[in-house]
């Protein structure tokens, strides 16, 4: 039996990806997760859920070629095997891509579905997933509000000198070809407690924040606004990641189509799958796999883990363009709150806007440790603090159902 009260607001946070389904139970008042896990290998010959409730950690064995819809059902019992969902309030769930239509979370009815479908198209594997996730959890849950939370959601305060691309303009008016950036609820969250470490309004903070995972991107955070970040149209853009290019010239396709016969499945395969530290290194995506070879002398690795670097610090060093003054450099993420090989290596090579690593505190930032990990007292400060999009989408599920 969890431990609640009447003020309680326990929401179910569903996050789907293509293959996969990222669970919690979280208390949207203090963050504080009921129940957590994952459902992995959906639609594959090994599908499995891993949970963890009242810490104990436990795995349950899904049947062959099981998806969303049996993942979901499973959850379903689950919760109610453990009493859990009579203290439900809403479902949450995260939405990669809402186009310029959602700026904000929203209420799922069958408008939301409608435009979320619209903008699936621009991140077809996630979009995919989201919609199947929603529709899953309508069914098994009737009784509570969906409320749909739009990765893009808080890059919509771009001026139209970010998000434009110098293309025909047409493209943008009939079909919606803009920069749309995504890890939106990652980005505001990381700024808003990062301006609490340095106890200073976050309406006059101006952050660069790193979301460093399989996928990255960089986001530049004007008084507390997204006012440019490095995913583009889709997730493909910005600076390297683990299996994704990020840029590249587009002349590329036509190179891949007259010379090497690509079709166009191939090339996205190509630069989605099987690019980025995965097509450098030659041996992996996994960030800590990486580094291990590299001390180990991998000539690859280390190439890919500079590359990497060299990206990044060069994408950081472009948005001093519009920020022009720089309060804090965010690391988060998956790579950004465990490497401290990464950060002290894009640390050194951002020295000319003040910043120097303190090695023992960047030693010490791991394992969902914040802090500071600069060395002067001066700004602008180098910080790691660790993501939660969940209690964002939490959050904000709960906020938009008080107002039912």
């Amino acid at each position: 039996m969890p431990t609640t009260s009447p003020k309680s607001q326990h929401v179910l946070v569903l996050n789907c990806g293509s293959s996969s389904l990222k669970f919690a139970i979280i208390d949207a008042n203090d963050g504080h997760e009921i129940i957590s896990g994952l459902a992995e290998r959906l639609g594959a010959d090994a599908p499995s859920i891993k949970y963890k409730y009242n810490g104990a950690k436990t795995v349950i064995e899904l049947g062959a070629n099981q998806a969303h819809a049996e993942a979901i059902n499973t959850l379903v019992t689950l919760i109610k095997d453990h009493n859990l969902d009579e203290y439900l309030t809403a479902v949450g769930h995260r939405v990669v891509h809402g186009g310029e239509h959602f700026t904000k979370s929203v209420l799922i009815d069958d408008a939301v579905i409608e435009g979320i479908t619209k903008a699936s198209s621009l991140a077809p594997l996630h979009g995919h997933a989201n919609l199947l996730g929603i529709s899953s959890a309508q069914n098994s849950f009737t009784g509570l509000p969906q409320v749909a939370v739009f990765d893009t959601a808080f890059h919509q305060t771009m001026d139209e000198v970010a998000y434009l691309y110098a293309l025909p303009y047409k493209l943008y008016t009939d079909y919606g070809v803009r920069r749309y950036g995504m890890h939106g609820t990652s980005h505001y969250y990381v700024a808003g407690q990062t301006a609490k470490l340095l106890n200073q309004p976050i309406e006059q903070s101006n952050f660069i924040s790193a979301h460093l995972g399989n996928g990255c991107s960089v986001c530049a955070i004007k008084d507390g606004k997204s006012v440019d970040t490095s995913m583009g149209l889709t997730p493909l853009a910005g600076i390297v990641m683990g299996t994704r290019s990020g840029d590249i010239d587009p002349g590329l396709f036509n190179f891949l189509t007259t010379q090497l016969d690509y079709n166009a499945k191939q090339i996205d395969n190509l630069l989605n799958q099987e690019s980025g530290l995965l097509g450098i290194s030659e041996l992996s995506n996994d960030c800590r796999t990486i580094e291990e070879a590299a001390v180990a002398g991998h000539k690859k690795a280390q190439l890919a883990l500079d590359i990497f670097c060299y990206r990044l610090a060069k994408q950081i060093a472009a948005y001093m363009v519009p920020l022009q003054r720089l309060d804090a450099l965010i690391f988060t993420g998956g790579i950004g709150e465990n490497s401290d090989i990464i950060r002290a290596n894009v640390i050194k090579q951002l020295g000319y806007l003040g910043l120097n690593c303190d090695e023992q505190a960047n030693l010490n930032a791991r394992f969902g440790t914040q802090g500071i990990i600069s060395t002067s007292d001066k700004i602008p400060k180098a910080v790691v603090m660790p993501t939660n999009e969940e209690w964002v989408i939490a959050l904000d599920a709960a906020n938009i159902v008080k107002e039912l």
